[in-house]
């Protein structure tokens, strides 16, 4: 399948793919940090699943326009949502699609996490599903801090990030982009979050104790290091998120 590519809001850059038969179903994968923007086979796996798929590049980020962490992140994913029904453009052929999804699920992990959580909070979302999320920018880990998290994205990524100019400065503080701090605002019942008890790079405590403040669906996985997001089509995974997808 040839993905395909839109522009929303004029800023945010984002591939696509278009289910074969009619669909009101939506998943939107949100990038972790940094990563590289290949998720072709996640695309095309769940189109063929009957979903229109999405995956954005947060402003300031790859291919998008703006600085990446000016906003929080979810917003730009919010963005997305707001222009479906709206309309937006196949910029290879021109061809305007819209959609006024029955279901939009947001699919994230790692520092892309907070996007997907923080996005359930909005009404338009049904669920959301993560791999070893960031629920707390202060948390220590023993692998990654913020100011190595800067230090290796910009030498290993250089112009991919575009950050504002007070971007990691944000993150310190605890009050930007943080899923800890808006703990009652979030519905535990919308959010499932796979997490391995090996993973060194988001260690695995203070998201089972987040995942019980929240009373949100857990997985525990003995093995599996840092979680990516291809194990959102790993069979074992699939099958628990396909079921909980289906729940009310």
């Amino acid at each position: 399948m040839h993905t395909l590519r839109t522009k929303f809001k004029n800023e945010i850059i984002a591939e696509f793919l278009i289910p074969k038969r009619k669909s009101a179903k939506v998943i939107i994968f949100c990038d972790g940090l940094p990563s590289v923007p290949s998720k072709k086979p996640l695309l095309e796996f769940f189109a063929k699943k009957g979903y229109w798929v999405f995956h954005p590049r947060y402003r300031g980020t790859w291919e998008s326009e703006g600085k990446f962490l000016q906003k929080s992140p979810e917003k730009d994913i919010l963005d997305v949502i707001d222009q479906l029904p709206k309309g937006f453009k196949d910029l290879y052929d021109g061809t305007i699609h819209k959609i006024n999804p029955k279901t939009i699920y947001i699919f994230g992990g790692s520092a892309g996490g907070p996007a997907a959580i923080l996005a359930s909070r909005n009404p338009t979302v049904t669920k959301a599903v993560v791999f070893a999320p960031v629920v707390d920018w202060n948390t220590p880990t023993e692998t990654v801090t913020i100011d190595s998290l800067a230090k290796f994205t910009k030498i290993g990524f250089g112009n991919g990030y575009r950050l504002a100019k007070n971007g990691w400065d944000k993150l310190k503080t605890g009050k930007f982009y943080n899923p800890i701090n808006h703990i009652k605002e979030i519905n535990g019942r919308k959010i499932f979050i796979i997490h391995a008890k090996d993973d060194t790079t988001v260690l695995w405590k203070p998201v089972e104790k987040f995942a019980k403040e929240i009373g949100c669906k857990l997985l525990l996985t003995k093995k599996g290091e840092h979680f990516s997001s291809s194990n959102f089509i790993e069979p074992y995974f699939y099958k628990q998120i396909k079921k909980f997808l289906k729940t009310a």
